[in-house]
């Protein structure tokens, strides 16, 4: 009886002596995160790769959600579509030539990090508008007037003509994921934000990009940057990140007439939601709106040493110019 009474008193004791703990844990968790300044803290290192594409497959037409059965089936063919150990090298791949025309696969599996698993709502498009999921129709005015006088081997060859013919990718100048705005991609999916007084700087691993980032009424630069200029003020709990004047060409979808709006939101110590909005009525024919999560992950990031713009790209010009000494066709 004694015993009895003893561990009856002893577990009332612990409950009431752990009440108080799990109510001020689950507080915490609640809580708001702040900075020292009382800013609301979004700072952290985080991963925006997700097997969710930006836009919604045809197959999907029509359906927001999966449910987890159809969620678990569509990662499981994606991630054997998209593996490279997979691939046949005689017979190519999607967007590579056979090995018998001098077709090279790049990378092996190793080196990706696309993410394994559709956001956590099991979206079937990153993009939230349009409802459809898909990008808005782009402006038939977008073609480049020279491009278009071109003939298909010619506007392949004026790439290889030089340098300034490449991309901002070829040239190390901007990653292709890192953005504004950024968008999960095959690898480098990683973003370290930080905090100080009157600015918010994004980090990506891609490329090494850095925008530090004003937060308030500042003057803008009278210069197009590859950026843009990004200008940033708090919403309650949301930052919220204006950019224009961008030089064009940073995530090959873009133009220096963009107007983007980012929101970044702490929605608890783990997650901070990313939404953005692009409006640029000179490529596409109404603004598209984007939402992803970025995931808390281990750090540090790895400088990315992008060798592209001296080695690779003076090898592809080099090549070129072998090629057309041999009179070979240059191919894309």
């Amino acid at each position: 009886m004694f015993k009895r009474c003893f561990v009856a008193l002893f577990t009332v004791t612990i409950v009431l002596t752990l009440v108080p703990q799990t109510a001020a844990q689950s507080s915490e968790r609640t809580m708001p995160m702040r900075t020292p300044e009382g800013q609301p803290d979004i700072s952290g290192i985080f991963t925006f790769r997700t097997l969710t594409p930006l836009q919604r497959p045809r197959q999907f037409e029509g359906r927001e959600t999966l449910t987890a059965e159809a969620a678990a089936a569509f990662e499981a063919s994606e991630r054997r579509r998209q593996n490279r150990d997979l691939f046949d090298p005689e017979k190519g791949a999607s967007g590579y030539a056979p090995r018998s025309e001098g077709g090279v696969l790049s990378y092996n599996e190793f080196w990706y990090e696309r993410g394994i698993e559709l956001t956590s709502d099991k979206r079937t498009s990153l993009i939230v508008d349009p409802p459809d999921g898909r990008l808005p129709p782009r402006v038939p005015s977008t073609e480049d007037p020279e491009r278009e006088r071109l003939s298909p081997e010619e506007a392949i060859a004026r790439r290889y003509d030089s340098y300034e013919n490449r991309g901002t990718g070829d040239r190390c100048i901007m990653g292709f994921n890192a953005g504004p705005p950024m968008r999960a991609s095959a690898y480098n999916n990683n973003v370290m934000i930080f905090q100080s007084p009157g600015y918010v700087t994004i980090l990506n691993e891609m490329v090494h990009n850095a925008r530090v980032i004003p937060i308030g009424d500042t003057a803008s630069p009278p210069f197009p940057q590859y950026s843009g200029i990004s200008r940033g003020h708090w919403e309650g709990e949301t930052l919220v990140i204006e950019t224009t004047q961008f030089r064009g060409g940073s995530s090959g979808l873009t133009s220096p007439n963009m107007h983007l709006i980012e929101r970044l939101t702490r929605l608890d110590p783990d997650t901070v939601a990313y939404e953005y909005t692009v409006t640029d009525p000179t490529v596409y024919t109404a603004p598209y709106t984007v939402m992803m999560p970025f995931r808390r992950t281990d750090g540090p990031l790895f400088e990315y040493a992008c060798h592209e713009g001296n080695i690779g790209l003076y090898g592809i010009l080099a090549g070129a110019r072998e090629l057309e000494r041999q009179g070979r066709e240059l191919r894309r």
